[in-house]
């Protein structure tokens, strides 16, 4: 099985680093995926959820700000502002990471569009997991 290898990092450390199948990032123009094998590129962020598909096909999401992703063939680098990885062991470790999440969108300073469509893709994504 093909993969790409997938960093988020913010200013205080990584978020996540792993080996996944895709990756859908929130940017500037649009949400857009990412695929093993994809075109090179470089883009801006928009504050969103990135979708993880991992190896054993699970879901991760994680809250982002702002910030900008550089994508190659094998590999996915998105330094970001801030992010928030929803995921917890628990119903209250997961809701205390949606409320981080939707805190952090909050601050992100987009349009309110933008915002509600991203808290109602952050409360599915929950949803999933409890």
């Amino acid at each position: 099985m093909n993969t790409l290898k997938l960093e988020i990092i913010t200013p205080s450390g990584k978020i996540f680093a792993g080996d996944v199948q895709s990756v859908l990032l929130p940017g500037s123009e649009g949400e857009f995926g990412v695929l093993p094998g994809h075109a090179s590129l470089v883009s801006l962020l928009s504050a969103g959820v990135v979708d993880i598909k991992k190896n054993d096909s699970a879901v991760e999401s994680v809250a982002i700000d702002w910030g900008y992703v550089e994508v190659t063939e094998n590999r996915v680098t998105a330094l970001v502002d801030g992010a928030v990885a929803i995921r917890g062991e628990t119903d209250s470790e997961i809701a205390k990471a949606l409320d981080k999440a939707k805190q952090l969108l909050k601050d992100a300073k987009d349009s309110n569009l933008i915002l509600s469509v991203v808290e109602a893709k952050i409360e599915a994504s929950a949803r999933g997991k409890l």
